[in-house]
């Protein structure tokens, strides 16, 4: 099914839990796909394993998670040791980590055979793309963050034919840590893993 979408409002959110973990995540309504939620970490505490969530009333779960010692020190999923899933199906992933530019380390993703590209804007905005074919038009996602502390916000908007595994895709990855899709983005990532697992050390 495709579909046009309007645009639709995430508000951040947090949740501590009785065993004292702390969840994370984001929240709101599609006026065409109804209640969406974003939670991170999912599920239950696994050592060496960080999951995000993204579900809703008329799109496929998607699920990410990242497996290593480094997930313990994080924390939300990171791109790297990752494996996503929409449904029951398994996306493939890939990327280039020494390009110079926004588009060449950006994350290609190929879903039931559709490709998609997960580029960022900056730091604070992302864009999801579905290559078009010679029967569709394909689709652009971008999601936006503004505000500050308890105030955040996702914008979503959608141009082209949607499907509502193209929203799940876009979505999940609010609760992702994307920094290394910039080069800057990811020197910052590398310098913070060091110092957290240093720090993990000395406790």
């Amino acid at each position: 099914m495709h579909t046009t979408i309007s645009p639709f409002t995430l508000a951040y959110w947090k949740e501590k839990q009785p065993a004292g973990l702390t969840k994370f995540g984001w929240q709101g309504t599609s006026a065409e796909l109804g209640d969406i939620r974003v939670v991170y970490p999912a599920g239950r505490d696994s050592p060496n394993a960080i999951t995000t969530d993204a579900r809703g009333g008329r799109i496929p779960t998607a699920t990410f998670e990242t497996r290593g010692p480094h997930a313990d020190v994080v924390s939300m999923p990171t791109l790297n040791r990752s494996t996503l899933r929409v449904g029951d199906g398994l996306v493939r992933m890939s990327r280039n980590r020494w390009a110079p530019t926004h588009r060449g380390r950006s994350l290609r993703m190929t879903y039931l055979g559709d490709v998609y590209r997960l580029k960022a804007v900056n730091r604070r905005a992302y864009e999801l793309s579905r290559q078009a074919d010679s029967e569709d038009p394909g689709s652009v996602i971008t999601v936006r963050q503004s505000g500050l502390g308890s105030g955040k916000r996702m914008t979503v908007q959608a141009a082209g034919r949607v499907l509502p595994a193209d929203i799940s895709l876009a979505v999940v990855f609010t609760g992702v840590d994307r920094s290394v899709l910039t080069r800057r983005g990811a020197v910052r990532a590398g310098m913070s893993r060091i110092f957290n697992f240093w720090a993990e050390s000395q406790s």
